[in-house]
Parts: structure tokens; C-alpha cells; sequence
């Protein structure tokens, strides 16, 4: 029974590749994510990738996955269905997520499979994710290496599925509470939202507004916000842009004549 519910949570686990170069890497992906019974693949390109080269990497088994592989543009409309998401990078700086390896980042990500979807991103063969797609993602996981860092696409996609698969396997879940946490389209309005609150009141200048916005989005990021806190501090920024827009109407009624939240 505990077996068939975590296939069932892996199985709502997605592959996200932003930017992959070959055709051969994505086959090689969708290979490994089947072996480990992760059930969705996600490339970000406008490009239109060779399918029999991809098919031939992926095998008869994991064919499904390269046929119903879902093609985006944006690295944000790939995230927008998953709740928490890993960003795998061999980049460290101040303004990332706070690293750690995979094993770590697993261990953290298998008690939230109980009720939300979980998407581990992988940047581009020659340079990795950006700073921007690491934004949007709550979760940073570097492969420790003893010098060499750099690690072939395929092999990090094997790397950290193995530890997502081990660390589900051990989990009674039935014992974890459900829990409904903001999924990535929600937190990208929340933030839309709190920039143009930010700005609306002078505190983001052009000069800083990357710096702050970025700051802000790890520290959030950190706190692990469910839907209705998202709802919440949305709610909380249009009555700030309300009545900073509507002074003399603001102080006549007090109300900002709209609802705090919403869904």
C-alpha cells in the first residue's frame, strides 16, 4: 500500500529543462525520469526538436513521456502548475538560493508530495539555469563534485531523481497532514503584486528594484506560503495601491471599496 502511494506521488513529479541544446539529452531525461516513475516532461524552447532522436534515447518504455512532453516558451508558464520547485545549479552567489545537495533538497521536498506538485528544473547544457529561472524557484540543489563541476544534463536529471525516489520510498504519509501551498502561477502574481505596491510607494527605484525584488522573492520563498496567504498579501497590496490612488475618497470612507482577499 505505502509502495502504491508513492508511485502515485511520483507520478505527479515533473522534469522541467529550460533551454536543452539536444534532442539526444531530452530522450536521455525521459528515460530516466520513467525509470524512477516520474510521470511529466517539460521543455522550455521555442525550438522543434528532432523526435526520432529523442525516441531513440528514451526507449519503447519512456516513449510516452517525449509524445506527451509539454512544450513551453517561458520558464514561468513551465512552473506555473507546480507548487514548490528544485533548481538545480553548480553556480553559487549571494543572490541565489541558499544551495544544498540533492540528498538534502529530497528529504525536504517528499513530506509536501502528499498535496502538491513537485517540479525539479534543470538550466541549459552550456551555462545552467539564469538568476531569473532560479527566481522562480523556492528550492536550490547543487551536485557536490571533488573538482570538475560541470555534469552532463542526463546524468544530474539521474542524480536527483534517484534521491527524489529514495527519499519518497521511506515516508508514511498517511501520518502527514494535507496542506494546499501557493503554486507557482499564484506566487508570480503575489509578486507582481508587491512590486508595483513597492513601487506605487516610492521604495523601488531602478537602480534597485532587482536587488529588493530578489530578496524579497527568497525570503518568501523560504516562509512556504499556501494559496490563501498568497490570497492574503495580494489582497493586502491592492488596498495600498487603493488608497494611495484615491486619497481624498480613502479618507472620507476608510473602505477601499473592494475585497481584502481573493481566490
Amino acid at each position: 500500500m505505502q509502495r502504491q502511494a508513492s508511485s502515485e506521488r511520483l507520478a505527479q513529479v515533473g522534469i522541467i529543462l529550460v533551454g536543452p541544446k539536444y534532442p539526444e539529452n531530452i530522450g536521455a531525461s525521459a528515460r530516466i525520469a520513467s525509470n524512477f516513475g516520474i510521470g511529466e516532461l517539460v521543455v522550455v524552447s521555442e525550438e522543434r526538436f528532432d523526435q526520432e532522436r529523442m525516441l531513440k534515447m528514451a526507449t519503447h518504455k519512456a516513449a510516452a513521456l517525449i509524445q506527451t512532453m509539454r512544450v513551453c516558451r517561458t520558464t514561468a508558464e513551465a512552473a506555473a502548475p507546480f507548487h514548490a520547485i528544485v533548481g538545480t545549479t553548480a553556480r553559487q552567489g549571494r543572490h541565489r538560493p541558499e544551495d544544498q545537495t540533492p540528498r538534502e533538497v529530497m528529504a525536504a521536498m517528499a513530506p509536501l508530495m502528499t498535496a502538491n506538485r513537485i517540479g525539479l528544473m534543470f538550466g541549459p547544457e552550456s551555462t545552467g539555469l539564469s538568476n531569473e529561472d532560479l527566481d522562480l524557484c523556492q528550492f536550490a540543489s547543487t551536485i557536490p563534485t571533488a573538482g570538475f563541476s560541470s555534469i552532463n544534463l542526463a546524468q544530474a536529471v539521474a542524480i536527483h531523481c534517484y534521491e527524489l525516489y529514495t527519499a519518497v520510498q521511506p515516508h508514511p504519509f498517511a501520518a502527514i497532514p494535507k496542506s494546499e501551498f501557493a503554486n507557482s502561477f499564484d506566487l508570480e502574481g503575489m509578486y507582481e503584486h508587491i512590486e508595483e505596491a513597492l513601487n506605487e510607494i516610492t521604495f523601488l527605484h531602478d537602480t534597485n528594484r532587482v536587488y529588493w525584488m530578489r530578496n524579497i522573492r527568497q525570503f518568501l520563498g523560504r516562509v512556504r506560503l499556501k494559496k490563501r496567504e498568497a490570497s492574503m498579501i495580494r489582497g493586502i497590496c491592492r488596498k495600498l495601491l487603493w488608497h494611495g490612488r484615491h486619497p481624498q475618497e480613502s479618507a472620507a470612507t476608510g473602505h477601499p471599496g473592494e475585497e481584502t482577499t481573493r481566490q
